[in-house]
């Protein structure tokens, strides 16, 4: 059974929108390493637009080439916490909020979608691309925590609240 293509079309909204916050934020920030996380998000949103825009043409996407945001994030964090330098956060802690949510929402998105495909290579590229959002939500949080408490020790914990994750934004007991 082949991804039905709205799940296409929605996908590519949704791209499109994160790609457009990400530039917002980027444009709103001073520090050029929080600026450079954002334009990477961004980037890797547009890649992900691209791909779902070839599958919706029923055409097999290239490979996908792995997002460096996450290795770039850690890099500024750990730069900001040497330095023990804090930052203002471009845009309002909400804003990560919901932002945290849409990558949540989109990982769950691109899950179900893989668990229905029956095209091994899709189903793949779909789980790659879940990943990736699952990373943006993870450097999102600790931005998040970051700004949002600047004392704390950050601590990444890439795929470790995976059941955490996949409940975010949900109204779940």
């Amino acid at each position: 059974m082949k991804v039905h293509m709205n799940v296409y079309d929605f996908a590519i909204k949704m791209e499109l929108d994160g790609r457009g916050f990400y530039e917002g934020l980027a444009r709103e920030t001073r520090h050029a390493g929080l600026r450079g996380i954002f334009l990477q998000l961004a980037a890797d949103e547009q890649k992900h637009q691209d791909i779902f825009q070839t599958l919706k043409k029923e055409a097999r996407p290239e490979t996908m080439k792995a997002s460096t945001a996450l290795e770039q994030a850690k890099s500024v964090f750990a730069d900001l916490l040497a330095k023990k330098e804090t930052f203002a956060p471009a845009g309002d802690l909400d804003s990560y909020r919901h932002a945290m949510k849409l990558e949540a929402d989109s990982f769950r998105l691109y899950e179900g979608a893989a668990k229905k495909e029956q095209d091994k290579g899709i189903r793949e590229l779909l789980l790659l691309i879940a990943g990736e959002e699952h990373r943006h939500y993870d450097i999102l949080r600790n931005i998040y925590d970051f700004a949002n408490a600047p004392s704390q020790y950050l601590a990444w914990s890439e795929f470790s609240n995976l059941e955490e994750f996949r409940q975010f934004g949900r109204d779940v007991d």
